[in-house]
């Protein structure tokens, strides 16, 4: 089991952070307590970039990406039902499946459109550049939520697969369910905003929330790689 590092102040709070970068300079801070040699920084696009940014300056680490992608269900765009990792390995939501009711054809058909678009992200982002072997490293994984933690699952389960010796999973808020059901996965798990519910959605942490497009992504990349 994963050990959680939160801030109890902000526990089931809403916008308690002016924006993804503000969050990320909090996650740096906390991070930086915990002193963890060896450390491989990985965030996952779009919205974990601009907080694994702000981590990246105040570690004085380089950023990386690991493209991981939401299988969308057929019928919207803003729910899925698991995800792919860059190898295009499938994690799926088993009950979420069977609730839809959805057929084996409707899901191999989503997962195949949603490894095009991994495969578009791998080469824009990337530039087709291969994952480092994490042996004897920690990886640390910067998203900006937790909602389902299914994308997040993808990338440490593909992590994992590098030789990553630990995993730190660094999120500014997240579900305390997801939470729960991710800890046996990590190492460490820093989430400064956890919070319970019915209902959960990562803006709701955020004051200034809006969805990152691709050239916002590749502006704050370009801007690390000149400091």
């Amino acid at each position: 089991m994963g050990k959680l590092i939160e801030d109890p102040g902000l526990r089931d709070k809403l916008y308690v952070f002016a924006d993804r970068s503000a969050a990320g300079r909090r996650l740096a801070a906390k991070l930086a307590e915990l002193k963890a040699p060896h450390l491989h920084l990985f965030a996952i696009p779009a919205g974990g970039v601009p907080v694994g940014a702000e981590i990246a300056k105040g570690l004085g680490l380089p950023l990386d990406l690991i493209i991981v992608r939401k299988i969308q269900l057929p019928w919207t765009t803003e729910a899925g039902f698991g995800a792919l990792d860059p190898d295009g390995q499938a994690i799926l939501n088993e009950p979420l499946v069977e609730r839809t009711g959805l057929t084996r054809q409707e899901i191999e058909t989503q997962i195949k459109k949603t490894l095009e678009t991994l495969k578009e992200r791998e080469t824009r982002f990337r530039g087709g550049r291969p994952y480092p072997d994490l042996t004897g490293q920690t990886a640390v994984i910067a998203d900006d939520g937790l909602a389902s933690g299914f994308t997040m699952r993808a990338a440490i389960r593909f992590l994992r697969g590098k030789g990553a010796q630990a995993v730190i999973v660094a999120v500014p808020t997240g579900s305390a369910r997801t939470v729960q059901d991710l800890l046996p996965l990590t190492d460490v798990l820093v989430c400064l905003n956890v919070r319970g519910g019915w209902s959960f959605a990562v803006a709701d942490a955020y004051e200034n929330w809006y969805d990152l497009d691709e050239a916002e992504v590749m502006t704050i990349l370009a801007s690390l790689a000149t400091a």
